[in-house]
């Protein structure tokens, strides 16, 4: 990939290390795992997630939602914002929210770590480039029918803009095969982790559309030598706005971080979180 002058690796040891907060870093031994909603729904809601304590290093959840039906909830909007910053405040944990146009960039900067771009999002290349001109990092989710290639262009579109902070996400590409949401591309994973020097994240939740599969999935991400998860999670999963099936419980997020301890090992990583730090 000739053309990714700037997310491309120069040398086979060539990785990036980035800062979300001054304690907290995507990219190095400390894996990032990042839980929370779809969508925020309430106070109380992420209130209920802050308080249990997970051993998560990022708060996700959207306020602005693309949805397939237009009829579907789209996401508190503004609302939303006093949710994200008091859930940094309060809790400490950095948010990562999803920007869905240019004109919300500056609207969310003062309440999110990260600004999410969306797998719909990932060619829009006039908001690619504004996110370029940002000091905050950018996480990029693949497009449901992406190549490799075309997603480490689009990151080198917000590189070649001016912000080298950009952190890759996997989310599953769209396949003929309706089992699963979409199907989960663990290759690409370790392609992305040889070709750049970027941080790769894996979303199960999206890739799978179904909660039991999520767990073992993300188990097989961090073997493969992803960088964290980003995974979706609910006081109530069945009551969830959006992607109800494939949310997890507390719980069950809980449970499926520990068992990520012995894998992080395996691969030289480590976890840290709230009343855990194991490596």
């Amino acid at each position: 990939m000739k053309d990714a002058k700037l997310v491309a690796k120069t040398n086979a040891d060539h990785t990036s290390e980035i800062a979300i907060t001054p304690s907290v870093t995507v990219g190095g031994k400390n894996l990032f795992i990042v839980g929370g909603p779809c969508s925020i729904e309430s106070m109380a809601q992420m209130e209920t997630i802050a308080q249990a304590h997970l051993p998560i290093q990022g708060l996700r959840g959207g306020i602005y939602k693309p949805r397939t039906s237009p009829y579907a909830f789209q996401g508190l909007g503004d609302v939303g914002l006093d949710i994200l910053s008091a859930m940094r405040k309060r809790y400490g944990l950095p948010v990562v929210t999803e920007v869905m146009a240019i004109h919300q960039i500056e609207t969310l900067l003062p309440h999110a770590d990260v600004l999410q771009i969306g797998s719909r999002n990932m060619q829009n290349f006039d908001l690619l480039k504004a996110l370029g001109d940002i000091d905050k990092p950018v996480l990029l989710k693949r497009g449901l029918a992406a190549t490799v290639k075309e997603f480490v262009m689009a990151a080198e579109y917000i590189a070649s803009h001016g912000n080298p902070n950009i952190i890759l996400c996997e989310r599953g590409i769209r396949s003929f095969d309706s089992h699963t949401r979409n199907v989960l591309d663990l290759g690409a994973v370790v392609a992305l982790k040889q070709i750049t020097h970027l941080p790769v994240l894996v979303d199960p939740s999206h890739a799978t559309g179904k909660r039991e599969l999520v767990a073992p999935l993300a188990r097989a991400a961090i073997a493969a030598g992803a960088d964290g998860l980003m995974i979706e999670c609910h006081p109530e999963p069945e009551m969830s706005v959006s992607d109800a099936r494939q949310t997890i419980s507390l719980d069950a997020m809980a449970a499926l971080i520990t068992s990520l301890v012995p894998i992080a090992q395996a691969v030289e990583r480590s976890i840290h979180g709230p009343q855990m730090a194991i490596s």
